[in-house]
């Protein structure tokens, strides 16, 4: 056994019992722990953690943890250029894709609105999840903290708020994803690309008054449903603009 003295910053401490928040607090470890053990133990998910300082040097998981060590822990960084400091991701995902845990139905719907892949099946099991997270190289999308904790899932966020819409603008503003939305592209119901299609393909699938009225149709690769600019197409463009002016889209 070690006693080691740990700190967390930001969100992260939103994992901690409020007597450990936004201060430095000595616990004891397991023999032999690593630090990545260390964390988990104390109840943060390795997966918020990017950046882990011990003794004020750059550390990785594995990385033991010693009597009297100084461990400072750190979320993702959205503004501050880390490149110099030891990142713990092997590699970024360079265009992020989504598998959505259960009760995540309608954020996976917004995501797929912003043009993101994302998986959603309710009744998929934990380890299915995880499965997909790692052979897919998908972002697990979840709020079951003890689900971020398993030891083979490498890319993941808590997701953070009640309301779908408060999800989604976290995951955006958490993953800096306002650079990468192409809003539109994706179908929201099966999650395959929508494509461009002439006015004269849709006649007799749409009511007679979309035909008379509309220019612009996409199809679903997927399940051929047809989509238009119809006053559905209004509300959720309000939707995407209020969200990525509120993460602060200039």
């Amino acid at each position: 056994m070690s006693t080691a003295s740990f700190r967390f910053y930001e969100e992260l401490n939103d994992f901690l019992p409020v007597h450990r928040r936004k201060i430095a607090f000595t616990s004891t470890c397991a023999e032999n722990a690593t630090v990545k053990q260390a964390i988990e133990a104390l109840g943060v998910p390795h997966t918020e953690v990017e950046v882990i300082l011990v003794n004020g040097e750059s550390v990785d998981f594995t990385c033991r943890v010693h009597e009297g060590d100084r461990v400072s822990v750190y979320p993702m960084f959205e503004s501050l250029d880390v490149r110099p400091i030891l990142r713990l991701r092997e590699a970024v995902l360079r265009r992020p894709r989504f598998v959505a845990d259960a009760h995540l139905g309608r954020l996976a719907r917004y995501l797929r609105m912003l043009g993101f892949d994302t998986l959603y099946e309710n009744a998929a099991p934990d380890r299915q999840l995880v499965g997909i997270s790692r052979t897919e190289r998908r972002v697990l999308l979840t709020r079951d903290r003890n689900l971020l904790m398993h030891r083979e899932l490498t890319h993941g966020v808590f997701v953070r708020g009640d309301r779908p819409r408060d999800q989604l603008r976290h995951v955006v503003e958490r993953l800096d994803l306002r650079s990468d939305c192409l809003p539109f592209s994706r179908c929201m119901n099966c999650n395959a690309a929508l494509e461009e299609i002439d006015r004269s393909a849709v006649i007799g699938e749409v009511p007679p008054t979309v035909e008379r009225t509309q220019r612009h149709f996409r199809r679903c690769t997927g399940c051929r449903h047809v989509y238009w600019r119809g006053t559905h197409y209004e509300r959720m463009l309000k939707l995407v603009n209020s969200v990525l002016e509120g993460c602060g889209r200039s």
